[in-house]
């Protein structure tokens, strides 16, 4: 078997799929990939599913190596670099990393969150049908653990994953307010509060994490109170609790909370939203149920489209690429008697 080695990485270095789902109501948090398009992107091109296991960096990169065989990696996300043995990869393909080489994963340079898979994902047990690391609870992952120096990652029979690949499709551009919903306890709040939340500036504090985004801003003031009976929570909710400062709850959230919740934020914008980084000025959108469907349904069908997009990476034949290559597959002399002639 191939182990992906760990040399180095941040520490919240840590393995995420799509997340644990089915089980909130025993209080364990579903966690799973923070950016979930930049996932489906990096194990489309190593040719396994959108949502399986990969390594996901926060802010931080780091280094690794494959032992015991040859791996097809693959990232996505946060406009970090990859690089083999020092030579880089272009964006949005996949690579080759053979026994014995290194791979260096660069830090982020335009969002937060990275992903690194392997063709054929990583051979590590899951923990309650998923591979996703939950800090707090200390759930998943390696060994429950976040990913540190020395750590073996074993990978899948058939990791080397055939020819490069490229994509064509990148992610959509997009700028403009991130879209909520209002509610589950918008009444909570009074109609100045509502159109304060939908055209006033916020900024994502440093107190951001996996948990939730802490934003700073003008304070939105509670009608009733900001203390409720605790309730369910889901992704994207934005609790309000007795500062005005709303928090976004984030991928290892809590499963019941006891604050009022002015809005959440749609599915589709989550993952736009989780790259933002800490002081970022940040906008929101009031949108209706249909609209917040419609993003989902288109989310979905671009995710679906990915593997449709995928071409075979095409080498520019330049002198350093050639040379790069090993083109001799033997050497004979011409003017050598052929070993016909020798014979007779």
């Amino acid at each position: 078997m191939t182990d992906l080695v760990v040399k180095s990485c941040g520490p919240m270095t840590t393995l995420q799929d799509r997340g644990r789902l089915g089980y909130q109501r025993f209080g364990v948090s579903p966690s799973g990939a923070m950016d979930r398009r930049a996932l489906a992107m990096a194990n489309v091109l190593v040719g396994n599913p959108p949502d399986t296991g990969a390594i996901e960096f926060m802010n931080l990169g780091g280094a690794f190596t494959a032992e015991g065989g040859d791996l097809r990696v693959a990232l996505a996300g946060a406009g970090c670099s990859l690089s083999v043995d020092g030579t880089a990869a272009a964006p949005q393909t996949s690579v080759l990393l053979k026994e014995g080489q290194s791979l260096e994963v660069g830090h982020a340079r335009s969002g937060t969150f990275a992903y690194l898979a392997v063709a054929g994902g990583l051979a590590v047990e899951p923990q309650l049908g998923s591979l996703s690391f939950h800090l707090r609870s200390r759930l998943g992952g390696l060994n429950g653990t976040p990913l540190k120096a020395g750590d073996r990652l074993p990978c899948r029979a058939g990791a080397e994953g055939g020819e490069p690949m490229q994509l064509a499709l990148s992610l959509p551009e997009e700028t403009g307010p991130i879209r909520v919903m209002l509610g589950p306890q918008d009444d909570y709040f009074t109609p100045e509060t509502i159109r304060l939340l939908q055209e006033s500036e916020f900024t994502i504090s440093s107190q951001a994490d996996r948990m939730g985004f802490q934003l700073t801003g003008p304070r939105l003031e509670h009608a009733k109170g900001f203390n409720i009976v605790s309730d369910g929570i889901v992704d994207g909710h934005i609790q309000v609790p007795g500062s005005g400062q709303p928090i976004v709850l984030m991928r290892d959230r809590q499963t019941a909370g006891g604050y009022p919740k002015i809005a959440t934020v749609i599915s589709a914008d989550l993952g736009r939203f989780a790259q933002l980084r800490p002081g970022t000025a940040v906008r929101f959108k009031a949108v209706g149920r249909d609209e917040a469907v419609a993003a989902a349904r288109q989310l979905k069908d671009w995710i679906a489209a990915l593997p449709g997009s995928l071409t075979p990476v095409r080498f520019n034949l330049t002198t350093e690429h050639l040379l790069s290559r090993n083109l001799i597959g033997g050497m004979v002399n011409g003017l050598a008697p052929a070993a016909s002639d020798q014979a007779s």
